[in-house]
């Protein structure tokens, strides 16, 4: 016989047991019955945000940073609703939260009842799974299988609609150990033979890259990824979301590829005769023009979602399993046949050669001109200042780009940004989330001026949790990005991008208690960085950097990789 217990008893027990021990959200009417048993329950820390669209990026950025499910708990109607964009930034980056959201009584649901919305209807297209909770018993079989599905598989973001008559009800507390769900089976291991057909392309192979996708992150395969590279010979690219899943500085580092990626990590793809993908999904970014991506190359594709593979490019080799243990197989492989690393070596000599001209032809740089300060001279200032040990998020635009470009991560789990989504006011809330699970790290969001305006009620969060959080604004007076844009295909045409009214940063900083610097002039970008790393507090630093600066290399939309624009 299990204890009795009412609904939010039940749900904050199964929160619990389920490890979680920091929640983001924002009370109202609806879950006030869950918010009474939280405040009897100090082991759970709950973050009141600002908005709830920073309790679902702050959940995000806690999931990134930590490996374990993030969770926030909002009330019903409006406070639903403003989840909408966090889930959809984590459903396309596979992200695990979890969102609890308030609903009215069961009996009242259809009937357009006050703060009534259909949140499982309006969320189905952007999370993992959803569910409706209708009986109070089945509270805990719910939310045990809310976190297995977040975390197992291919990670993504479950919704649980919690009926305030749910949460009055009473029934018997069952915990299910043993979880099994009908039709959910997510394939770990792979098909033996898929990976000796992999083991053998490489071995006929002159010009082979490893592309790193976010999944070798999600999956922690990311010293696979370097013993196989190492042992290989092999060059590696990653996407935006995977940087850090191979080390930025090391010597078979191309960076990342596509859109602003370097030109000899798309000159690289491009030639290539072999590349094998690693939890990437091939997304337009990357690919650019499909038709003219890597044509002479063969594929093999590892993914543990089996609906990305072949969904946007042909794969020769596919390969359904979790990272780790694919590229596990793939070294013992490697090992059982013994090839040595010397004949390796000699058979990729002239691909590295060919490589290492078009680093030198073009490498990632930029020019200093004038007084203005170069947004990519910040970035690698704060690179050398923090030796790369930080956790960064970025919001998203100019500056999230020149972040993944001159910031070298050598590390899973220190980039935090939204990929798939390119969600504007990400950055900041999930950095909040991000230093709430690792309290003893450096934790700096990466800023436009545009893109922290979306977000900077959530300074007061920060001021109340005590968060040292940087967050460095790159500021240039517009919505950088989309007037690049307009620079180079709409002939100048500057339409709704230049701010007229802009806040002054370090007063606003002020306002809310926080610590704020400004920087004007070269001379003072080092001393202000400095001031601010050292700082105990929430500090934000107004960067005025050239305002027309553009983010290069950049592949047009639609065009082939190879079809750069260069400066």
């Amino acid at each position: 016989m299990g204890k009795v217990m009412t609904g939010a008893q039940m749900i904050v027990e199964a929160l619990k047991r389920e490890g979680v021990d920091v929640i983001f959200g924002y009370p109202g009417g609806a879950v006030i019955d869950i918010y009474d048993e939280l405040y009897k329950t100090p082991e759970i820390k709950h973050v009141l945000v600002r908005h709830e669209q920073g309790a679902t990026h702050a959940a995000d950025g806690y999931a990134r940073s930590t490996g374990r499910v993030g969770v926030c708990l909002v009330t019903s109607g409006p406070g639903a609703t403003n989840t909408v964009t966090g889930i959809a930034t984590a459903y396309m980056d596979s992200i695990p939260i979890v969102i609890l959201t308030g609903q009215v009584p069961t009996k009242l649901i259809g009937n357009d009842a006050f703060q009534e919305v259909d949140i499982t209807g309006i969320t189905r297209p952007c999370t993992k799974h959803n569910f409706l909770v209708k009986r109070t018993e089945d509270l805990p079989r719910i939310l045990r299988a809310a976190f297995h599905i977040a975390r197992t598989g291919r990670p993504g973001p479950v919704l649980v609609d919690l009926p305030k008559d749910v949460q009055q009800g009473k029934a018997e507390f069952y915990w299910p150990e043993d979880l099994k769900l009908r039709s959910y089976h997510p394939v770990y291991d792979p098909h033996p033979r898929q990976v000796e057909r992999a083991y053998r392309l490489l071995e006929s192979s002159t010009r082979p890259v490893i592309l790193v996708g976010g999944g070798v992150i999600a999956s922690g395969a990311h010293e696979e990824v370097k013993e196989l590279a190492e042992r290989l010979n092999i060059p590696v690219t990653m996407t935006l979301m995977g940087l850090g899943g191979f080390p930025g500085t090391h010597p078979q580092s191309l960076g990342m590829l596509g859109m602003h990626g370097t030109y000899y990590a798309n000159m690289a793809v491009a030639n290539s005769d072999l590349i094998l993908a690693v939890g990437a999904r091939f997304d337009d970014r990357v690919t650019g023009k499909v038709d003219a991506f890597a044509p002479m190359a063969k594929i093999i594709h590892i993914d543990i979602d089996p609906t990305s593979i072949q969904k946007n490019v042909r794969v020769d080799v596919p390969i359904v399993g979790d990272c780790k243990r694919v590229l596990e197989k793939l070294l013992e492989i490697v090992k059982e046949v013994g090839r040595p690393e010397k004949i390796w070596r000699e058979q990729f000599k002239e691909w590295w050669e060919q490589i290492e001209i078009w680093k030198k032809r073009y490498p990632l740089s930029y020019k200093q001109e004038g007084e203005y300060i170069k947004p990519q001279f910040v970035i690698e200032k704060l690179y050398e200042l923090t030796k790369g040990e930080a956790i960064i998020t970025t919001e998203v635009g100019q500056n999230q780009m020149w972040a993944a470009q001159y910031y070298k991560f050598d590390k899973p789990r220190t980039l935090i940004t939204s990929g798939g989504l390119g969600t504007m006011g990400f950055g900041f809330p999930a950095a909040i989330g991000a230093q709430m699970g690792n309290p003893d790290k450096m934790v700096i969001d990466i800023a436009g001026d545009g893109s922290i305006q979306m977000n900077i009620q959530e300074m007061a969060t920060a001021m109340e949790q005590g968060l040292p959080v940087k967050v460095i604004i790159l500021n240039n007076g517009y919505l950088g990005m989309v007037r690049q844009w307009q620079e180079l295909f709409y002939e100048r045409r500057y339409s709704a991008v230049k701010f007229q009214v802009t806040p002054d940063f370090v007063k606003l900083a002020e306002a809310y208690g926080a610590l704020g610097l400004r920087a004007t002039k070269i001379e003072e970008v080092e001393p202000v960085l400095k001031q601010a790393l050292e700082s105990d507090r929430l500090t934000l630093v107004d960067i005025h950097i050239a305002p027309e600066e553009g983010v290069f290399p950049m592949v047009p939309a639609g065009r082939a990789t190879t079809e750069m624009i260069l400066v």
